[in-house]
């Protein structure tokens, strides 16, 4: 089974960079820097922000759907990024850290789901994907919780 991960569209997300902090206070969001070259990662871009990197840390729907289901937490982004795309191979923010990887049908409803410690991403998507239920994937850092990315069929 072949799979892609996207990184999220960066075009939502602009207004937020040219905002002052208290218009981000006022949506709920807060400008950071990064303080170390690992433990800030770009939703967009599926990599570590370098220490001193500005970002936007707010509030986001990772799964929109009419379930039980539906999703949302904290994010950050980084301005200026494109959105990546991995294709059967897995982007640098699920390297060394455990993920939850949570499997959905076509109706957004979880059928399956694995925790992958580090280093064990792949096997575990091309598991959730072996069989027909699985629609798409979203991964989740394990410890924190937060959305990592989207996984869908290639």
């Amino acid at each position: 089974m072949t799979y892609r991960i996207t990184g999220l569209d960066p075009d939502p997300f602009a207004p937020y960079f040219a905002m002052d902090d208290a218009e981000l206070a006022a949506h709920g969001a807060r400008r950071v820097t990064a303080s170390a070259d690992r433990g800030f990662p770009c939703r967009i871009s599926l990599d570590d922000a370098r220490a001193g990197e500005i970002l936007i840390l707010l509030h986001h729907i990772s799964h929109d759907v009419d379930t039980p289901y539906r999703s949302a937490y904290a994010i950050y982004v980084r301005p200026g990024v494109e959105a990546a795309t991995y294709v059967d191979t897995t982007p640098p923010v699920f390297e060394d850290r455990p993920l939850a990887l949570r499997g959905f049908d076509a109706d957004g409803m979880l059928r399956d789901a694995r925790l992958a410690a580090p280093g064990e991403a792949d096997g575990a998507i091309r598991d959730l994907l072996a069989g027909d239920t699985i629609a798409y994937i979203d991964a989740h850092n394990a410890a924190h919780g937060c959305f990592a990315a989207r996984i869908e069929r290639n």
